[in-house]
């Protein structure tokens, strides 16, 4: 069971980057296997990627496969960080809502659970990957997925305030700084970036969406084949608030980790006040539905 450190050491969180399938009780192996080693290095928050639960190989299986956040799968995850005694951001769910019955399309959502199992945040995508690179890579998530009404506010957890995105999200900056408004010191994008987009996109953006809301940068990540038609790029990485990179996982499935230093991310608040700086007078400020600024 991961527990609280001595006094005057930093949190600590695990990154998971993995090779999601079709087959939900294999993907549920790995990633329990990785949540339980993250709890005995004494992890408090355990990321997981954008699709976590399972890749489909085609649009009707990947709908076949969908459940609901109060069914089986989500069971065993809220079982999971009750015995692990860890945070577990589960980021990227092929979640049935309620208007299943009616739409025939599911949410991607980004389901945060406490140490206790209790879903504290859902988070539903809100920008939808529909990308044509001609000859490479054709997605068209709208086709079968929901897209998101809100933005959820920041939750505060053992390793600082969390914000929730996914994947595709990391290329629009209005969403991290609604979020870095709102009080936000953890920005997390659970990802499955193709290759193409991943190799030429994939770090430097995640570095800037911390350098320009001086945020840590979370971002666990699918890797490898997926199925017979799908690759992702993998990569799953930290990012201080100074845009560095302070850990990264290897090829293949596993875990990387980084101790969040909260006392560094407001010194260079202080330092470099940008937030302060900005000129809503000029272009207006960047404000999410339901999202009150941070006291």
């Amino acid at each position: 069971r991961a527990m609280a450190g001595p006094p005057g050491l930093k949190p600590l969180v695990a990154v998971g980057q993995v090779t999601s399938t079709p087959d939900k009780e294999l993907n549920f192996a790995t990633c329990a296997g990785l949540v339980r080693e993250a709890a005995r290095r004494g992890a408090c928050l355990v990321f997981l990627p954008e699709g976590f639960d399972y890749i489909g190989s085609d649009t009707a299986q990947t709908l076949s496969l969908a459940e609901g956040l109060d069914g089986d799968l989500m069971g065993r995850y809220a079982e999971l960080a009750r015995d692990c005694g860890v945070w577990l951001s589960l980021g990227g769910f092929h979640e049935r809502g309620r208007d299943w019955p009616t739409t025939q399309r599911i949410y991607n959502c980004h389901a945060l659970l406490d140490p206790a199992g209790r879903l504290v945040a859902a988070y539903r995508k809100t920008h939808l990957c529909d990308v044509e690179l001609e000859g490479r890579v054709t997605m068209k998530e709208s086709s079968f997925t929901n897209p998101g009404t809100e933005i959820v506010a920041p939750v505060s957890t053992p390793a600082g305030k969390l914000g929730l995105s996914i994947c595709y999200d990391l290329r629009f900056p209005e969403i991290s700084l609604a979020l870095r408004r709102a009080g936000a010191e953890i920005l997390t994008y659970p990802s499955a970036f193709t290759v193409p987009t991943g190799s030429a996109h994939w770090e430097v953006l995640l570095r800037a969406r911390a350098i320009e809301s001086q945020c840590y940068v979370v971002a666990a990540a699918q890797t490898g084949k997926n199925h017979e038609r799908r690759t992702s790029y993998g990569h799953a990485l930290v990012v201080d608030p100074w845009g560095a990179v302070v850990a990264q996982c290897r090829e293949g499935p596993g875990l990387c980790y980084a101790e969040i230093d909260l006392d560094y991310l407001h010194r260079i608040r202080r330092e470099i006040p940008v937030h302060g700086h900005r000129r809503p007078d000029l272009y207006g400020t960047v404000v999410a539905t339901g999202l009150a600024p941070a006291p």
